[in-house]
């Protein structure tokens, strides 16, 4: 027989274990509720940013790739646009090409400089590609980088910049080693000259989209300004995969819904990520495509190597595996 003492104790631990299993409950039932929730906000703002351009697959393709079984491109473009109500207004000021290969897990990713000379698609006319975006858009982007590089563009992705400082912002900004002293004005209307000095630096999306923009007073002109491009976004990658970015991926969702744009779909989207679980930026290999600045007819022009172009092309084909 238990003595009241012993009783007492015995339902006081009862008590004990109630209360705790009651908090457990209490924090799993919000844990997943509130999981509930950011997905459905996360599905929401994602439908909005799906276009497909009525694009089934790249011209180039017999068939239509899949993202968990075949190696597949994705262009991403960085626009500037002149109309605050959307569309496709304005220029591409940034064009880069992603490759991904589910046997070897990685990526391969390189800048096309915005000033490259090419025939634009649809047009037949040689000008700087990001034309292209002026003329006709994504589509015409999209048809103008295929015909170049000659391999099929699968996916593509456009963000805006409004979109692209604050997605930087979400993250907590990032961090880079700017390569020399340089100032430039900021994209916005207060033009405010932005400083950078030579060294490890933080960058909110203000300061990161100047970072990313800045060439007149990079010493190798459109390929310095390409490097800090493809710095700028393994950093934002280093970010995304982070662990701390799941506590973030309500604002994530939000802005990626307002200012991007893909024809990747959400269970694609699912589809990669269950592919690359454990993706970081220690598996992107950079590709540099080699020309030189130069003017014709008073226009300054990115004229890219013939061999650096044969070679691109044939590095990316064997990624792709075509």
């Amino acid at each position: 027989m238990m003595n009241r003492v012993e009783l007492r104790k015995k339902k006081q631990r009862k008590k004990l274990w109630r209360r705790i299993f009651m908090i457990l409950g209490i924090i799993l039932i919000t844990s997943l509720s509130y999981g509930g929730y950011v997905f459905y906000e996360s599905y929401q703002a994602a439908s909005k940013t799906y276009d497909d351009l009525g694009r089934d697959k790249s011209k180039l393709r017999e068939d239509k790739v899949s993202i968990s079984q075949d190696p597949f491109s994705v262009l991403l473009m960085g626009v500037e646009s002149y109309s605050s109500g959307g569309g496709d207004t304005g220029r591409s000021d940034t064009l880069m090409l992603a490759t991904f290969n589910p046997e070897q897990k990685n990526m391969k990713l390189m800048s096309i400089p915005r000033d490259t000379r090419v025939e634009i698609a649809e047009r037949n006319t040689v000008e700087k590609i990001n034309h292209a975006y002026a003329y006709g858009g994504k589509k015409m982007t999209i048809e103008t980088v295929e015909n170049f590089l000659d391999i099929p563009v699968d996916y593509y992705a456009t963000v805006n910049f409004d979109g692209f400082k604050n997605i930087v912002d979400v993250l907590g900004g990032i961090d880079v080693n700017v390569p020399f002293d340089f100032q430039q004005n900021s994209d916005d209307r207060i033009a405010e000259k932005l400083q950078f000095y030579e060294g490890p630096m933080e960058l909110n999306g203000r300061y990161a989209l100047a970072y990313a923009r800045m060439r007149l007073e990079d010493p190798k002109g459109d390929l310095g300004r390409v490097e800090r491009q493809k710095e700028v976004v393994t950093a934002v990658i280093d970010k995304v995969t982070s662990a701390s970015t799941v506590f973030k991926i309500d604002d994530l969702a939000n802005e990626l819904g307002n200012n991007i744009e893909t024809n990747m779909k959400i269970s694609d989207a699912l589809k990669l990520y269950k592919k690359y679980p454990n993706f970081s930026t220690s598996k992107i290999e950079q590709i540099t495509l080699e020309g030189t600045p130069q003017y014709i007819d008073g226009v300054s022009y990115y004229i890219v190597d013939e061999q650096s172009l044969s070679n691109v092309k044939q590095q990316l084909k064997e990624h792709l595996d075509i």
